[in-house]
């Protein structure tokens, strides 16, 4: 796949992309957004991730090459859109993108220092899974810039993106997102602020009742795997979990199980709590449901 900058980024207010947090979904995004031509700063509290984010999209970027499906020009240009920022009063452009720890609190507090030094037009979004667009936002100076811009991993490659309104949210910064998915070839689907939004709400009780079978002793994870991907699914739940990281799907899950009062249908599973307090987190632990060689 070869770059070429959309007529929609040509038309967008939006020219510098800042990504908060430097993690998998986040290198994810800095690289969708640098190859669809927009200049990009990723910051990260942790500056040893930060440096090893920007090596690893580099990495990613040679592999791409190496199989054809970029030219070493486009991935060299990619990389040099890409700038490591060391402090969160230095994050600023057009358009921030947060993709840290699923946490209300800690999202919160980051996005009142981002407001604080960005300018007055800047549109801010959270990459969250779960949590209130509207909660997130409850506290900034102004809540209608506020989004939800919801990637899927790995960003650079799934091409939904859900853009969620929160209740202060303007109409025309939801436009705005829209095109600005568009620019990255992705499609854009709008949800309202709800539990879980579109997607994470109806795959929840694909882990939910996988887990439940394994816990009753119905049939082992790896029956389960087998036989839902032989009904035409890319992917079993379990291999999923582990891809997606057992911590982070469970915390989606607790999220949605909260954000609905508790509902039985939603209830977070010990199996995932167990795993979790063992640091079996899935593939970038090296153990989950699976191994998987370092």
């Amino acid at each position: 796949m070869f770059v070429t900058i959309s007529k929609s980024f040509m038309e967008s207010s939006i020219r510098t992309v800042g990504v908060a947090g430097a993690g998998t979904m986040g290198q994810g995004i800095a690289l969708a957004s640098s190859l669809a031509g927009y200049k990009v700063s990723l910051f990260d509290v942790n500056q040893e991730a930060l440096i090893s984010a920007i090596a690893s999209i580099g990495s990613g970027l040679e592999q791409s090459v190496q199989k054809g499906r970029l030219s070493a020009e486009a991935a060299k240009n990619a990389l040099s859109r890409i700038h490591r920022v060391d402090h969160v009063t230095r994050l600023k452009a057009d358009l921030i993108i947060e993709a840290v720890i699923e946490n209300l609190e800690i999202k919160q507090k980051l996005f009142a220092e981002l407001e604080a030094v960005n300018s007055a037009t800047s549109i801010f979004t959270s990459n969250t899974s779960s949590i209130s667009i509207s909660k997130i936002a409850a506290h900034l100076k102004s809540p209608g810039r506020f989004a939800g811009l919801h990637f899927f991993n790995p960003a650079h490659i799934m091409k939904l993106v859900e853009v969620i309104s929160g209740q202060q949210t303007d109409a025309r910064i939801a436009s705005e997102l829209k095109a600005f998915v568009k620019s990255l070839g992705k499609v854009a689907v709008e949800a309202k602020d709800s539990p879980g939004f579109i997607v994470n709400r109806v795959a929840r009780h694909y882990y939910v009742e996988s887990l439940k079978l394994i816990e009753d002793g119905v049939a082992s994870h790896e029956k389960i795997d087998q036989l839902m991907k032989a009904t035409g699914f890319k992917m079993g739940p379990f291999e999923l979990m582990d891809l997606i990281g057992i911590d982070v799907n469970y915390a989606v899950t607790e999220s949605v199980y909260e954000g609905f009062n508790k509902a039985h249908k939603f209830m977070p599973s010990n199996v995932q709590l167990n795993k979790i307090k063992r640091g079996e987190l899935g593939k970038k632990t090296g153990q989950g449901f699976y191994s998987y060689a370092k």
